[in-house]
């Protein structure tokens, strides 16, 4: 004759009171309900398996109910059948849930973000992706075991961003979620990257190209405004040095004098998109500007150190706030005098275009398919920076009818 099962009620259970000792009440079945002297209850199981007694922890009262616990006692004799053992079987439920915990599309991104790309790019990028994937791609399909991630799952994640007409974010946000599938896979978490089955599936995103002025007679009257900028010393430097270096604008206002050699007339650092060493010929005109500014910012870490604190450098929004309040807004911004200097070295001054790139930093190669040294070809950079100094002192002082003579090479 069997045993009882189902022998307490849930009345039994929640009304059981702690006493001077730890005491049991058995549900039928192995299960039974401990209770300390503290008054905590503690759902087991006593059962055999290959000859030895042993204890099944369950669960906790009241998080696990009468019925969950009856479940799982039930779920633990099918097992025994079957010959598992069910202690076992639940370590080895937990040790994988935990492993998936590890390996949500989450879990695999953060740890791509932290030893892989914010020591691929500068912080304020790295801060920006970050952003974006904890803004618009963890919410939706952070909590999901990478592998079990669909094209269809990813797409419905882009859709949300594109249907608030973020259209390059969902783009960029796609790009970013093919790096960490792409980590994934190389860590052994995923087998595929999805992002490739969804070409097509978004939007395409209009190019936005920064406002610039790239007509010499305009750029005389930019080059006039800023000799008459009455602004901060720091940010008349600023404003005059970038159309001279042309760097990108979060490369020029963090410089720091460590990088800078006014003897050499160089400036060298890591270009901040590709992370590849640049160096910066200097032309005169570029060396006058900082060693002036030396006398105020020398003693700081940064050629151009904050107002508010000389440990940091000016802000990001310094130099276009100086040009819209010049009246240059919608025409001309910190980033558009690279598109200035790139158009007119190369249509007015004749200039190679693989020299203009490797001035910009750009990823380009050549012919054979090998990326451009970024510290090659420097005499031939040093003379073209001073010729491009050269000539807008001359559009300055009404040149403007200069053109030089000078074929590419």
């Amino acid at each position: 004759m069997s045993r009882q099962t189902n022998k307490l009620t849930v009345t039994a259970v929640k009304s059981a009171k702690p006493k001077d000792k730890t005491y049991k009440m058995a549900d039928g079945g192995g299960l039974y309900l401990e209770v300390s002297t503290t008054g905590s209850k503690y759902w087991r199981m006593k059962y055999r398996h290959a000859g030895k007694e042993k204890r099944l922890a369950i669960g906790v009262y009241p998080e696990t109910t009468l019925a969950a616990a009856r479940t799982a006692r039930d779920e633990a004799k099918r097992q025994l059948d079957q010959g598992i053992d069910p202690s076992t079987a639940k370590r080895i439920a937990r040790r994988q849930g935990e492993q998936s915990a590890a390996n949500t599309f989450m879990a695999v991104a953060v740890e791509w973000l932290e030893k892989v790309h914010q020591h691929e790019v500068v912080p304020a990028h790295y801060l920006r992706n970050k952003r974006r994937l904890e803004r618009d791609a963890f919410p939706i399909i952070g909590k999901q075991p990478i592998a079990e991630i669909t094209p269809p799952d990813l797409l419905g994640c882009l859709r949300r961003i594109e249907d608030r007409g973020h259209i390059e974010t969902a783009h960029r946000v796609k790009a970013l979620c093919g790096q960490v599938f792409r980590y994934g896979i190389s860590t052994g978490r995923v087998e595929r990257d999805p992002t490739p089955d969804l070409r097509g599936a978004l939007r395409p995103s209009k190019t936005k190209h920064y406002p610039a002025l790239t007509d010499p007679k305009e750029v005389v009257g930019l080059l006039r405004a800023i000799d008459g900028y009455g602004g901060q010393p720091s940010t008349v430097a600023a404003l005059k040095l970038a159309p001279l270096v042309f760097t990108r604008p979060g490369e020029l206002r963090q410089a720091k004098w460590a990088d800078i050699d006014l003897e050499d007339a160089t400036w060298t650092f890591e270009a901040s998109k590709t992370g590849q060493p640049l160096i910066v010929p200097l032309p005169r005109q570029a060396v006058t500007i900082l060693r002036d500014l030396h006398g105020l910012t020398g003693r700081a870490e940064f050629v151009f150190a904050g107002i508010r604190s000389s440990k940091r450098p000016m802000s990001n929004a310094t130099i276009k706030a100086a040009l819209d309040r010049m009246g240059f807004k919608g025409e001309m911004t910190a980033h558009g005098f690279r598109a200035m200097a790139r158009t007119i070295l190369a249509e007015r001054l004749n200039y190679p275009e693989h020299y203009i790139e490797q001035q910009l930093a750009h990823a380009v190669k050549d012919s054979n398919g090998r990326a451009y040294n970024r510290t090659t070809h420097l005499e031939q950079r040093r003379e073209m920076l001073q010729s491009w100094a050269d000539y807008l002192d001359a559009l300055r002082n009404g040149n403007d009818n200069l053109v030089s003579t000078r074929t590419g090479t």
